[in-house]
């Protein structure tokens, strides 16, 4: 594809995970079409999520905190197009914004920090994160543990954790590894810690009425990550999840088909209500049953997180 007219404007955060996943994408571009790093310009946009670091993200508007100054720069023509990590991405997106193309994905497991297992730690271990389904997953592991509140960007986490403020945190290890830290912490095993949906993925998003960038960015697209992440993100419609609500999901391609895992959880740990099925690739109305399927089995206090 010839070059653009003018730089392509890439939208993102400013936080070095989301620069490093901005380049990640203008080199996937670059590669793909023979451009110049130059043709593609990274417009750094603060987000009210990146400006408020005290308090718990469910408790300031959810995960649009990570989006919506992005998605006024899109609308307001800032920028030509968006990258997202898209676990931070709500389920429900404006109409007027589509998700062209997802990188491939890097591991979606989980890291622990300062400790080499959940065992190691000690009596009443006081554990840093902001995740409610991280948080319900350790106190599920360790009912003594104490959670508290560790919000900010990898390098502070850390920096929270170095100075004492918890034994131990929880990092995802694809942005671990995006940020060249692969040997922090303890990777953890799924049958231990199932994660977010859509963790490790990377999504590019534009205006759904510009055609010329869908397919500019359809080029750069992986299908089997965009398959397994989309039936992930179709759980959670399923179980109108929020910020507040505990839930892990994970689809991984199994032959032709998809085998989707997820689990929903009480805030302390106490309940799990967990499934499995396999599915076709695209079969998003089996995924989005299968969030049912959980509220279903789950008792009148579980279900209520999901009705709020």
């Amino acid at each position: 594809m010839q070059k653009p007219s003018r730089p392509l404007r890439l939208g993102t955060r400013g936080s070095p995970l989301a620069l490093a996943q901005a380049r990640m994408t203008r080199e996937a571009l670059c590669a793909r079409h023979g451009w110049d790093a130059e043709d593609v310009t990274i417009v750094t946009v603060q987000t009210s999520g990146d400006r408020i670091q005290d308090r718990a993200l469910a408790d300031i508007g959810g995960k649009a905190l990570w989006t919506k100054e992005l998605d006024r720069a899109l609308i307001g023509g800032e920028i030509d197009f968006a990258v997202h990590s898209m676990k931070d991405v709500e389920t429900i997106r404006p109409a007027a914004i589509r998700i062209a193309a997802m990188l491939p994905r890097a591991d979606v497991r989980d890291r622990l920090v300062g400790a080499e297992s959940f065992e190691a730690l000690p009596e009443r271990p006081v554990i840093g994160t902001s995740s409610p389904r991280r948080s319900a997953q350790v106190r599920r592991l360790r009912p003594d543990a104490q959670v508290v509140l560790f919000r900010g960007n990898v390098a502070t986490r850390l920096a929270k954790l170095a100075a004492g403020e918890a034994h131990a945190t929880l990092l995802a290890s694809a942005g671990l590894d995006r940020l060249g830290e692969s040997e922090v912490g303890t990777t953890i095993p799924l049958d231990i810690m199932l994660p977010a949906p859509s963790q490790g993925a990377v999504g590019i998003e534009t205006l759904s009425d510009n055609e010329a960038m869908l397919d500019l960015l359809g080029t750069i697209s992986d299908l089997d990550t965009a398959d397994c992440v989309i039936a992930e993100r179709a759980v959670l419609e399923g179980l109108g999840g929020t910020c507040h609500s505990p839930i892990a999901a994970l689809a991984v391609l199994d032959a032709a088909a998809i085998r989707l895992r997820a689990e929903i959880l009480s805030a302390d740990g106490q309940e799990t209500v967990a499934g499995e099925v396999h599915i076709a690739r695209g079969d998003l109305a089996s995924a989005r049953a299968l969030g049912r399927d959980l509220l279903g089995r789950a008792s009148p206090a579980l279900r209520a997180l999901f009705e709020a």
